[in-house]
Protein backbone atom coordinates (compact mmCIF):
# COMPACT_ATOMS: atom_id res chain seq x y z
CA UNK A 1 0.00 0.00 0.00
CA UNK A 2 2.70 2.56 0.21
CA UNK A 3 4.02 1.64 -2.90
CA UNK A 4 0.66 2.99 -4.06
CA UNK A 5 -0.07 6.06 -1.75
CA UNK A 6 3.95 7.28 -2.66
CA UNK A 7 3.32 6.57 -6.72
CA UNK A 8 -0.50 8.57 -6.15
CA UNK A 9 1.21 11.57 -4.50
CA UNK A 10 4.07 11.58 -7.18
CA UNK A 11 1.57 11.90 -10.05
CA UNK A 12 -0.79 14.30 -7.78
CA UNK A 13 2.12 16.66 -7.82
CA UNK A 14 2.54 16.56 -11.55
CA UNK A 15 2.24 19.68 -13.94
CA UNK A 16 -0.05 17.25 -16.36
CA UNK A 17 -3.41 17.41 -14.90
CA UNK A 18 -4.71 13.95 -16.35
CA UNK A 19 -1.53 12.45 -13.93
CA UNK A 20 -3.07 13.88 -11.15
CA UNK A 21 -6.69 12.95 -11.59
CA UNK A 22 -4.60 9.16 -12.37
CA UNK A 23 -2.68 9.56 -8.70
CA UNK A 24 -6.40 11.24 -7.19
CA UNK A 25 -8.10 7.97 -8.62
CA UNK A 26 -5.52 5.85 -7.02
CA UNK A 27 -6.08 6.63 -4.25
CA UNK A 28 -10.01 6.99 -4.01
CA UNK A 29 -10.49 3.00 -3.23
CA UNK A 30 -7.90 3.24 -0.70
CA UNK A 31 -8.05 6.60 1.08
CA UNK A 32 -9.66 4.66 4.55
CA UNK A 33 -6.52 2.16 4.12
CA UNK A 34 -3.59 5.17 3.95
CA UNK A 35 -6.04 7.69 6.36
CA UNK A 36 -3.22 8.81 8.76
CA UNK A 37 -0.70 9.34 5.24
CA UNK A 38 -3.76 11.79 3.64
CA UNK A 39 -3.52 13.55 7.17
CA UNK A 40 -0.08 13.86 7.15
CA UNK A 41 0.43 14.66 3.50
CA UNK A 42 -2.94 17.54 4.21
CA UNK A 43 -1.06 19.03 6.59
CA UNK A 44 2.60 19.54 5.32
CA UNK A 45 0.94 20.83 2.11
CA UNK A 46 1.03 24.57 0.71
CA UNK A 47 -0.71 24.24 -2.58
CA UNK A 48 -4.40 24.81 -2.46
CA UNK A 49 -5.39 22.53 -4.88
CA UNK A 50 -3.91 19.67 -3.64
CA UNK A 51 -5.06 19.90 -0.34
CA UNK A 52 -8.62 20.58 -1.56
CA UNK A 53 -8.23 16.81 -2.88
CA UNK A 54 -6.36 15.45 -0.16
CA UNK A 55 -8.87 16.84 2.28
CA UNK A 56 -11.66 15.57 0.08
CA UNK A 57 -9.91 11.66 0.18
CA UNK A 58 -9.87 12.28 3.83
CA UNK A 59 -13.64 13.00 3.40
CA UNK A 60 -13.85 9.25 1.37
CA UNK A 61 -12.40 7.28 3.79
CA UNK A 62 -15.33 7.82 6.10
CA UNK A 63 -13.67 7.43 9.34
CA UNK A 64 -14.13 8.77 12.94
CA UNK A 65 -10.38 8.84 12.64
CA UNK A 66 -11.20 12.22 9.97
CA UNK A 67 -13.05 13.38 12.30
CA UNK A 68 -10.55 16.14 14.04
CA UNK A 69 -9.36 17.65 10.76
CA UNK A 70 -12.68 17.47 9.34
CA UNK A 71 -14.09 19.70 12.49
CA UNK A 72 -11.15 22.20 12.17
CA UNK A 73 -11.24 22.49 9.06
CA UNK A 74 -15.14 23.18 9.15
CA UNK A 75 -14.01 26.48 10.69
CA UNK A 76 -11.37 27.07 7.92
CA UNK A 77 -11.27 30.69 6.63
CA UNK A 78 -11.23 29.26 3.19
CA UNK A 79 -14.32 28.65 1.94
CA UNK A 80 -13.52 25.41 -0.31
CA UNK A 81 -12.06 23.74 2.27
CA UNK A 82 -14.61 24.32 4.85
CA UNK A 83 -16.75 23.13 1.55
CA UNK A 84 -14.92 20.23 1.64
CA UNK A 85 -14.68 19.39 5.52
CA UNK A 86 -18.49 19.95 5.24
CA UNK A 87 -19.37 17.38 2.86
CA UNK A 88 -16.32 14.87 4.67
CA UNK A 89 -18.61 15.06 7.92
CA UNK A 90 -21.67 14.38 6.12
CA UNK A 91 -20.39 11.38 4.57
CA UNK A 92 -18.88 10.34 7.85
CA UNK A 93 -22.31 10.00 9.22
CA UNK A 94 -21.95 9.85 12.91
CA UNK A 95 -23.46 11.54 16.07
CA UNK A 96 -20.33 13.54 16.53
CA UNK A 97 -20.47 14.55 12.71
CA UNK A 98 -24.27 15.52 12.52
CA UNK A 99 -23.65 17.62 16.00
CA UNK A 100 -20.61 19.45 14.01
CA UNK A 101 -22.77 20.33 11.27
CA UNK A 102 -25.65 21.63 13.30
CA UNK A 103 -23.64 23.43 15.06
CA UNK A 104 -21.81 25.15 12.32
CA UNK A 105 -25.48 25.44 10.49
CA UNK A 106 -26.90 27.26 13.61
CA UNK A 107 -23.35 29.60 13.46
CA UNK A 108 -23.77 30.16 9.64
CA UNK A 109 -27.45 31.28 10.29
CA UNK A 110 -26.41 34.20 13.42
Amino acid sequence: MTDTFRTAMRLMRKHDPQLQEDGFHMLQPVASDVLPQLIQEYEAESDHGLRCWLLELIGAARSPEALPILSQELRSTDESIRDLARHGLQQLDTKEARTLLWQEAQNRKD
